[in-house]
């Protein structure tokens, strides 16, 4: 018994590489949407803000870096992504690091207005040495209107931790929606962000 030749294989298949086809299309140009949509409006956002911890190198140490941008949740070791914030790296001292260096680092997707909180909090200190010395650096990356990204040093403040499980904000402060630091915002008032 012959079988019948089915003219809607061939139908099918055009269909299905004619919309696979869209598919590719439509997700290839939503960046240049988005992008061209942001250079009409003037919304382009501002910049990057970048946190970085430092503490010394070789130290058998856990410091946790927690941030907090407006209308976002607390990033740190334990939800290292949020809207405006990730957390790139969790250094736990000398836990699984074939590394000496010792620092933790989260960086922000534009920066909106609002207000920004950088935490530090000991989570441990195998190496037993007290107080723990960090370095805390904040950054912010602009464009000019040459296209020159250039990066501005915000903070670089040293800061002592005195104990296992204590949280101190070392920085809170606003930005405007210009990607500017409102004057008279920046204090150290403390915020819990672990909680």
């Amino acid at each position: 018994m012959k079988q019948k030749p089915q003219p809607d294989i061939a139908f099918r298949d055009v269909t299905l590489i004619v919309l696979f086809g869209f598919i590719a299309i439509v997700v290839l140009l939503l960046p240049h949407l988005k992008q061209a949509e942001e250079e009409e409006s003037g919304k382009k956002p501002p910049g990057n803000l970048t946190v970085m911890i430092t503490w010394p190198a070789g130290w058998d140490t856990d410091v946790d870096l927690w941030v907090l941008a407006p209308g976002d949740k607390p990033v740190g070791y334990s939800n290292r992504g949020g809207i405006v914030f990730d957390l790139l790296r969790d250094d736990r001292g000398n836990i699984l690091d074939e590394y000496a260096l010792n620092y933790e680092y989260a960086f922000t997707r534009g920066v909106p207005a609002g207000e920004y909180v950088i935490n530090l909090h000991l989570f441990g200190n195998a190496q037993g040495t007290y107080p723990v010395p960090v370095n805390v650096e904040v950054s912010l990356s602009v464009e000019d209107a040459s296209r020159t990204v250039r990066t501005l040093l915000i903070v670089d403040e040293p800061v002592l931790l005195q104990r296992i499980g204590e949280e101190i904000t070392v920085f809170r402060f606003r930005m405007n929606a210009d990607g500017r630091i409102v004057p008279g915002s920046v204090n150290t008032i403390p915020k819990d962000l672990r909680t």
